[in-house]
């Protein structure tokens, strides 16, 4: 990894490798690829995909994944919130970008400006945008959100509505593109809850047209919704964690009708082999007491990584066995007990496959009691990420760097 030229102090560096620790996560673009075709092979030709990024694209990394799901067919660009947004347009990123969380009034402008699609859920607020519209030719392109049972954020009511939409008459420079809802249990077999979410919906949606709004964008399923139910598609699907090859849920897993892949994997090295007697404790508070004479390996991976201390209880792959983590978690380390001696530099694999096996990020959510879409979004900004497509990395990034 080339970079400018670094001086301080006398010393000057030409160069930096891209990174100086063995640890370090893959993101493999083909299988993004793959979801993206497999999730697009679901739906009706008119339906648009919007790629949800948000959250560094749940720790993937925003710009890759962005760039190689509009190559595989998504249209649309999904973040939580502003900077996210305009983050991807400084990675030169023009796709159409909605914005599905709060984003203050007085922060509209910039909106505008990069073209921006922002939610829009209150009449007090469109008020306060407009206000810091009114002297400048900018429009300001929206969704508008309906809170159909989720009860996080969105208008509930027809009156809600009806305020808002006041506000908009007396203007054009808001303009509604689209209208959205979130479905809140659609990763479940019980469908009674999502299917009443969705009759809402329609109810809110004729009314919108009644008052003469009549937004082309229209959706409400998420991955579980989109793979689930015929019924919620509209002209949009949100895919979120089926994109990154992940099931909505574990009660989802036998019927997925499509095959997806994991593109997400964590990896580190051994930087130190010891051989233990009987009795010898290992780690913080000595929780852990080798039973007999044992070999523990030392890996630069710990929950300051984001690879936190409830692992204590997993396992790592190791020469393609499992071999059990022992003692805490450190912040910067961890310890393995393994069959026999190993050498310093052998990759040690504690999300995804080393030959036969295979750990999955099911697998780890599971032992860490929550769900997959927290396991990769919380593998911390230390951690770099190779972004692989066709076998081979195409760049590393850094962050501890940038």
């Amino acid at each position: 990894m080339e970079r400018s030229t670094l001086k301080s102090g006398g010393w000057t560096v030409e160069s930096l490798r891209p990174f100086y620790r063995d640890t370090w996560a893959e993101v493999d673009l083909d299988a993004i690829a793959h979801n993206i075709h497999a999730i697009k092979s679901t739906l009706p030709e008119h339906v648009h995909i919007m790629a949800v990024v948000k959250a560094n694209a749940y720790g993937h990394g925003a710009a890759d994944v962005a760039r190689e799901s509009l190559a595989a067919g998504a249209s649309i660009l999904g973040v939580a919130i502003l900077d996210e947004a305009i983050a991807l347009r400084q990675e030169g990123i023009v796709a159409p970008i909605l914005v599905m969380g709060y984003v203050r009034p007085e922060d509209v402008k910039i909106a505008c400006e990069l073209n921006i699609t922002l939610t829009v859920f209150q009449a007090e607020w469109a008020t306060l945008a407009l206000q810091t519209l009114q002297d400048s030719t900018l429009k300001l392109h929206c969704h508008l959100k309906l809170d159909t049972g989720m009860n996080r954020i969105g208008m509930k009511t027809e009156e809600e509505i009806d305020e808002l939409l006041a506000v908009l008459e007396t203007t054009k420079k808001i303009i509604v593109d689209g209208a959205y809802t979130h479905l809140a249990k659609a990763d479940e077999h019980d469908k009674q809850y999502t299917f009443k979410q969705i009759d809402r919906f329609n109810q809110l949606l004729d009314h919108l047209r009644i008052k003469g709004i009549d937004p082309f964008f229209k959706h409400c399923a998420n991955s579980a919704g989109t793979l689930q139910y015929e019924q919620a598609p509209f002209n949009v699907i949100r895919a979120g964690i089926a994109m990154y090859g992940l099931t909505p849920s574990i009660e989802m897993k036998p019927t997925l009708p499509v095959k997806l892949k994991q593109a997400f994997s964590l990896h580190s090295k051994v930087t130190h082999v010891k051989r233990l007697g009987p009795g010898e404790k290992v780690s913080y508070g000595g929780t852990y007491e080798t039973k007999q004479e044992e070999w523990i390996i030392t890996i630069p991976i710990g929950y300051a990584d984001g690879f936190i201390r409830a692992n204590q209880s997993g396992e790592v792959l190791v020469n393609g066995d499992r071999a059990p983590i022992v003692g805490r978690v450190c912040m910067d380390q961890l310890m393995v007990r393994v069959k026999e001696e190993v050498p310093v530099g052998t990759k040690v694999t504690l999300i995804g496959a080393q030959g036969d096996s295979h750990i999955s990020t099911d697998e780890v959510a599971e032992r860490l009691e929550t769900i997959n879409y927290e396991v990769s979004c919380i593998i911390s900004y230390r951690v770099p990420r190779a972004i692989v497509k066709d076998g081979k990395t195409l760049h590393i990034h850094n962050r501890v760097f940038s």
